[in-house]
């Protein structure tokens, strides 16, 4: 699929975004990351702006922040997609997530808008363990969770980020669902006991109740991070998602990555330190 015009990043410095950014320019595609500190800018409390952040652009990548779990989302993505309809934008990837009925209004938003579509449903991050809230656990030697026994499909962001890029650029993704997971079910105790075996130092997990979660949580993150994280430790992380998804091969005809390779690769870079 040849794009004469950039391609959109909302979220072009997330986690996702900054490495969708990074496989499109070296694969020679323009591209346009925008968060709320690039010109244009884009916010989605503030969407008188968004109009100049499409314009001109052919398709784009789409990250809400924080969730599309969280009330607000399902009526941003439809505004999204009616100023996209309007400016001619001819395919838009959605990052969604498994087992949060808000986030699939927001697909059925998306799928429903009249422009071509992807929806990259995605499991728990591997990355959040080295670049996001969990790291701090892990550095401290005890990472506490509100999650129980129950087993998730970790899925490396770098195959978030194949798939999108694919979707983006190749003939064959569009109008399509892919559910994306790694290949192997992980408890989170599991997963602190793969890190720390692989850094050679003692990392324990301890479940917490989600009231002491919360409360841990507070003043050190907004209350609609810690609400949504409340809800997804509480609500999504019940067993409905411990399956393992063919989604990562359907969209890139290639395994996904294991959380094993993603460990082992994480603690040669020496961020885990302590």
């Amino acid at each position: 699929m040849a794009h004469r015009n950039p391609i959109l990043i909302i979220g072009g410095t997330g986690k996702t975004g900054g490495r969708v950014n990074n496989l499109l320019k070296a694969r020679g595609f323009p591209t346009r990351p925008v968060s709320r500190s690039t010109a244009p800018a884009f916010d989605w409390t503030k969407p008188d702006g968004w109009a100049a952040a499409l314009g001109g652009i052919s398709a784009a990548y789409v990250t809400y922040q924080p969730d599309l779990a969280v009330d607000g989302a399902t009526e941003a993505i439809a505004e999204l997609c009616r100023l996209a309809r309007d400016k001619g934008l001819e395919r838009i990837v959605l990052l969604s997530g498994r087992g949060e009925p808000g986030a699939q209004r927001a697909e059925a938003v998306l799928q429903s808008c009249g422009i071509d579509w992807t929806i990259v449903r995605a499991s728990w991050f591997d990355q959040n363990f080295s670049e996001g809230y969990l790291i701090d656990g892990v550095l401290a030697g005890e990472i506490a969770l509100p999650a129980g026994p129950v087993p998730e499909p970790f899925i490396d962001i770098d195959d978030i980020a194949d798939v999108v890029t694919a979707a983006l650029t190749e003939d064959g993704h569009t109008n399509r669902l892919y559910e994306v997971t790694g290949p192997r079910l992980l408890t989170f105790a599991e997963a602190v006991g793969e890190i720390a075996q692989a850094v050679g130092r003692p990392i324990r997990y301890r479940q917490v109740t989600p009231e002491a979660f919360v409360n841990g949580m507070r003043g050190s993150a907004p209350d609609d991070v810690i609400n949504l994280l409340h809800e997804l430790f509480t609500v999504v992380l019940d067993g409905r998602n411990s399956k393992v998804m063919p989604g990562v091969e359907q969209a890139l005809g290639r395994p996904a990555r294991d959380f094993s390779d993603y460990v082992r690769r994480t603690a040669a870079t020496g961020i885990w330190r302590a």
